[in-house]
């Protein structure tokens, strides 16, 4: 891996160097360029705040971005960006694992449109099987969320949003492509709004004969049919109810066999305004995640469906808010595997006050968690902020948070301990952002510590005690037809009893992504590099870091149609980020190429 203090000058260069002349463009262009550089988010305190007043760390991948960059792979978005490392049992559908500063998928939560989407048997969510074409945003918060969203938020949350728009009248989309590997990809879509309500229907099919993921071995396949639903409607009182649906199904070869799959969230939702300063929203939601496995060592079948009621209540006085709730949920698997539970249910009552004392915002959240399971948690946070002007905020924080024990790590045979206890953590971090009308940069430094961590590769165990430190650098440029997002993430994961790096989490990466537009055209490239990583708990199977280079290219050749070429790994980097039991190497994608045409805004 290279030595990052180049790098880092780079990158400096790369934001400082647009400052004198960003001041000079126009108004117009400088509120377009603030709308995506300093983004209102929503998942950090369930409540909208731009970037620099939502106190957190936070990374918005909008519509624009998924745009150029195409990705065949939603976990193609993520890798590489602020505290987020990605690992992967090969290309195409194959298992993904998210980490978000240092954490793995299980210590983390997926969001789509608010609907929480997890296995319990397996703890993390099935990233692979998510068509990134279905969505047209992404937000990822890094750092605890317990006190928000209950257990597993140690790491952070992200949270997936689906098309919808404020147009009148309908507004249709369509894509069609192909490329390596055998690859074919078709999409088509609806939004629109009529009166107050507002639409939007989609449809999506990839397949791929895909490439081996052991060295000398077959193609393993994989395809996805994917189709999404999603209305509202808001009345004359400002009342609103809505409906929300996304599956996928679909057929993903595997090392050792192959699986039928099931992804799906489902909603519905109402929405009143009881007085003008006392908003109240019910929630009712399920998550489906289902596989059968016909694997060469036996077939399974492993079903989880979690079904949730949350209850939120938004009171303003002034520029204050207060939220408080109550929540409900039930998991429920259905396996050939017989676990010694298939069920529990989890009761909690939670609160956040969001105060603004300008220059100086304070945000607290306390939260009660009544698991049948594993028993009662409190989780809690505190952040505060200070606006030194109108460009410079500092921030401050402190969240607890916990993961509890899934099915597997409690129960499955020859690998569950039914002794495992909670993880719980505790985090502080301390951050600046500088936000300007064309550019940003934004610095976070924190400290994780979390007791009772689950690991192991054979039979589950608890670490008594770990630590994740690491820093964190992010910067975008928005001027003359160019886009630059740079990323830095520096972190590093102990296991405190024998001081060896956590496995499979590498500990340095770097991201660089630049596009230019040319009237009709556009033209732009990603760099990902990362160092080694380690298998193992010991520290002796290691796992080289990589570079990739990935390219693209558009052409609108007539209104509301276009053509789009992305060329991933250019370079044809023989890379891998996690190996199989008995050793053998999970192979990426080597160098591939996409051509697709898109009508549509």
């Amino acid at each position: 891996m290279p030595n990052y203090l180049p790098v880092s000058a780079a990158l400096a260069a790369l934001v400082v160097s647009p400052v004198v002349v960003a001041q000079s463009d126009a108004p117009n262009a400088q509120a377009d360029s603030q709308s995506t550089l300093n983004p209102v988010v929503v998942t950090a305190a369930l409540a909208p705040r731009t970037a620099n007043e939502s106190l957190s760390s936070v990374t918005v991948l909008d519509k624009a971005t998924l745009r150029r960059q195409d990705p065949v792979s939603i976990t193609d978005l993520f890798r590489g960006q602020p505290g987020v490392d990605v690992s992967t049992n090969g290309s195409f559908g194959k298992n993904s694992s998210v980490y978000i500063r240092g954490t793995g998928s299980g210590q983390n939560v997926l969001l789509i449109d608010g609907i929480r989407l997890r296995s319990a048997t397996s703890g993390g969510a099935a990233w692979s099987y998510l068509d990134p074409r279905m969505f047209e945003r992404a937000e990822i918060v890094r750092g605890p969320r317990g006190s928000l969203y209950g257990a597993d938020a140690i790491g952070g949350v992200v949270q997936l949003f689906t098309p919808q728009t404020s147009e009148e009248g309908p507004q249709p989309r369509f894509s069609i492509g192909g490329g390596s590997f055998d690859t074919q990809r078709v999409s088509a879509g609806i939004s629109g709004r009529e009166g107050g309500t507002r639409y939007s229907f989609a449809g999506s099919h990839f397949t791929t004969d895909g490439q081996p993921v052991r060295r000398d071995g077959e193609d393993k396949g994989y395809d996805n049919t994917s189709a999404l639903a999603r209305v509202s409607h808001t009345f004359e009182n400002g009342a609103e109810v809505g409906a929300l649906a996304l599956r996928a199904r679909g057929n993903n070869e595997y090392d050792g066999g192959e699986n039928d799959f099931v992804q799906q969230v489902a909603g519905i939702y109402g929405e009143l305004p009881i007085t003008s300063d006392w908003h109240s929203r019910l929630t009712l939601s399920e998550s489906r995640d289902e596989s059968d496995d016909f694997a060469s060592f036996g077939d399974s079948v492993f079903n989880t469906k979690i079904s949730t009621a949350r209850w939120e209540n938004t009171f303003t006085a002034g520029s204050h808010e207060l939220i408080a709730g109550a929540e409900y949920s039930e998991d429920k698997i259905d396996s050939t595997i017989e676990y010694d539970e298939t069920s529990r249910s989890n009761k909690a009552v939670f609160t956040q006050a969001l105060l603004d004392f300008s220059p100086l915002t304070l945000q607290a959240s306390l939260r009660f968690d009544d698991n049948e399971a594993y028993g009662d948690e409190v989780t809690g946070s505190l952040a505060a902020g200070y606006a030194l002007d109108n460009n410079h905020t500092l921030r401050a924080s402190y969240g607890t948070a916990f993961n509890a024990p899934t099915y597997n790590q409690l129960y499955y045979p020859g690998f569950g301990n039914p002794d495992l206890e909670s993880e719980t953590s505790e985090t502080v971090e301390a951050g600046v952002r500088g936000q300007y009308a064309q550019w940003f940069w934004d610095a976070a430094l924190y400290q994780t510590d979390i007791d009772n961590l689950i690991a192991g590769q054979g039979v589950q165990s608890n670490v008594p005690s770990s630590r994740i430190r690491g820093v964190e650098l992010a910067s975008g440029v928005e001027i003359n037809d160019w886009t630059l997002a740079a990323a830095l993430t520096y972190t590093d994961p102990e296991n405190r009893l024998t001081g060896n790096r956590l496995q499979n989490r590498a500990t340095q990466s770097v991201r660089l992504d630049i596009d230019r537009e040319l009237d009709k055209w556009s033209l732009g490239g990603s760099w990902v590099a990362q160092n080694h990583r380690y298998r193992d708990a010991q520290n002796q199977d290691r796992l080289s870091g990589y570079g990739l280079v990935n390219l693209r290219a558009g052409w609108q050749f007539a209104p509301l149609w276009s053509a789009r070429l992305t060329l991933e790994n250019v370079l044809d980097q023989d890379y891998v980020t996690t190996r199989s039991f008995d050793g053998a190497d999970y192979l990426n994608a080597g160098r591939a190429g996409f051509l697709s045409v898109h009508f549509g805004q």
